[in-house]
């Protein structure tokens, strides 16, 4: 089961850079603007079109992961979006990956691996009382609120761009949540018990609400600023949210020095990579 979650939210990553790669095109087309007419202006471009197969295809992976892996494993697995969208980037840009990119690109890798060996995440659980759901409900979308509030006022490009992606990330765990908790009972109960699941609804709200930050994000300023915050702020608050909800368990003791060490290699693999390639910025475009 673990070697399917690991499967699937690889591919989930993977679908997942293209998506994002094909958004950023899009919106960098697009005249400086935000709420939802921003989505009725990107609903007009084929490349927004192509980004939004991707991130659909992602969510397809994504709940396949969760239904056989437990959440604070497979959503970190996620951080490998970033090198697939550099990878991604790259040939379209007509360009080679110099030798810093690739080791850049092995630091996440091998950051990541160091991290959920060490963590070795486990539970079985998918389904969480209220007395659980609503401080975490709360929280969660206070903060994505906060992130709208903060960037309403005159700001640079860079913390405007890092603040709506981690409004996103915030939005991308809580919804993650929420589509294990769904899909579990889609395995558990059958197609009924999906439908009349308040998670069910909740997962495509938050979602949809994830997405607006995300495209606002990419809009409001450079890929440097938003990935490293939607990329590691995700993984983290998944993995909170897999051990506060789900009562999933990582190792702790003397195992936190090597997360530790996994985690920083993962921080520094990241900011590298926003780095290492001038145009990154541009993904597509």
């Amino acid at each position: 089961m673990i070697v399917l979650a690991l499967l699937f939210a690889v591919l989930g990553a993977f679908s997942n850079a293209l998506g994002t790669a094909f958004q950023r095109k899009a919106a960098s087309t697009v005249a400086r603007g935000g709420g939802a007419g921003l989505l009725l202006a990107l609903a007009r471009r084929p490349a927004w079109a192509i980004g939004i197969a991707g991130v659909t295809g992602a969510a397809v992976f994504q709940a396949l992961a969760l239904v056989n892996g437990p959440m604070a494993f497979v959503q970190p697995v996620f951080i490998l979006e970033l090198p697939f969208a550099l990878l991604i980037a790259v040939p379209l840009l007509r360009r080679r990956l110099p030798a810093a990119g690739w080791w850049a690109i092995g630091a996440v890798v091998a950051g990541l691996a160091v991290l959920l060996a060490a963590a070795a995440p486990v539970g079985t659980r998918d389904q969480a009382a209220m007395d659980r759901w609503i401080p975490v409900l709360a929280l969660a979308l206070g903060a994505m609120g906060a992130a709208v509030v903060l960037t309403r006022s005159p700001s640079s490009p860079l913390f405007r761009a890092a603040v709506l992606a981690t409004g996103a990330a915030v939005g991308n765990a809580l919804t993650a949540a929420l589509m294990k908790s769904a899909t579990g009972r889609l395995a558990d109960a059958g197609l009924p018990a999906f439908l009349t699941a308040w998670q069910t609804y909740g997962f495509a709200l938050t979602g949809i609400a994830a997405l607006l930050l995300l495209e606002n994000a990419l809009q409001a300023g450079p890929l440097v600023a938003s990935q490293p915050a939607l990329t590691i702020g995700d993984a983290a608050v998944s993995l909170l949210l897999g051990v506060v909800l789900f009562e999933e368990r990582v190792r702790t003791g003397w195992w936190l020095l090597p997360e530790a060490a996994g985690a920083l290699l993962i921080l520094w693999g990241v900011l590298r990579l926003t780095r290492v390639v001038p145009r990154l910025a541009d993904v597509v475009g």
